[in-house]
């Protein structure tokens, strides 16, 4: 049996995908509303853990601003596991501004320092050498690391996906995590066989979603060939092909109570 992963009262690669909802907010304002939208799926049990996009602040390069938002954010949550991202701009991220390695590194390194953030997503490809550095720092600090990869043009040959997400396991990642983008009904075939394979070869849960509306099967099946996680809005997306949490939750359960 493949090794689980647990944060707080969740446990990923056992049972049905956890459902992650995204928080975006530009200021402290938006962030309010969020949570209130937020706030009957955290109260349901529906949502398992909440995203905070650190990237669509208004200014994030402000680490003073970010992790007094920080604090907010996580002591609203109370006992729902928070996952802390910065998406840059190469991978889909909001922020307009300029945010390089440094300030990148800056970032994380607050979040994980904090004791705040139960999880934190870093990114695998834009700043070479890194990633192994932030997992490290992660894991030091027993914050789980989500360790990301997105392709909003295309889907990788099934070979590369399935390798990518091997190698993020092999640098320390707690959830591999690859999202890619269907041109094609193939494309999200070989997503999911990638999935299923990277599964088989990895010791521990991955996370993998094909975006947009052609990918949404992934959204819902990852049950089924291994994916430990999947993401629902509440109110506005944060990726192509986000469906609403209530119906996710719903689809989950459905297919979660057929395969037992």
């Amino acid at each position: 049996m493949s090794r689980t992963v647990r944060v707080k009262n969740l446990i990923f690669g056992e049972g049905k995908p956890k459902l992650c909802i995204p928080l975006m907010g530009k200021n402290r304002q938006e962030l309010e509303q969020g949570l209130a939208e937020l706030h009957p799926f955290v109260e349901s049990g529906t949502c398992d853990l909440v995203e905070w996009r650190v990237d669509h602040l208004d200014r994030p390069e402000d680490t003073a601003y970010t992790m007094e938002l920080l604090e907010f954010v996580a002591s609203r949550l109370q006992n729902c596991p928070l996952l802390v991202t910065f998406r840059t701009k190469a991978e889909g991220g909001a922020y307009a501004g300029v945010f390089d390695a440094a300030a990148y590194r800056k970032l994380l390194e607050g979040v994980i320092a904090s004791g705040l953030a139960d999880l934190v997503d870093i990114e695998l490809l834009p700043f070479a050498g890194l990633a192994e550095r932030l997992i490290a720092a992660a894991k030091k600090a027993g914050v789980a690391a989500v360790v990301s990869s997105h392709d909003f043009v295309k889907t990788p040959s099934r070979q590369e996906m399935a390798g990518r997400l091997v190698r993020m396991a092999e640098l320390g990642a707690d959830l591999p995590k690859l999202a890619v983008t269907p041109n094609s009904p193939e494309d999200l075939l070989e997503l999911l066989c990638a999935t299923q394979e990277a599964s088989r070869k990895i010791d521990g849960p991955v996370v993998t979603m094909s975006m947009r509306g052609m990918g949404l099967l992934s959204r819902i099946a990852g049950e089924c060939f291994g994916s430990a996680m999947t993401f629902g809005a509440a109110g506005k997306a944060s990726a192509p092909g986000q469906i609403d949490a209530g119906t996710l939750a719903e689809m989950l359960e459905v297919l979660h109570q057929n395969l037992s």
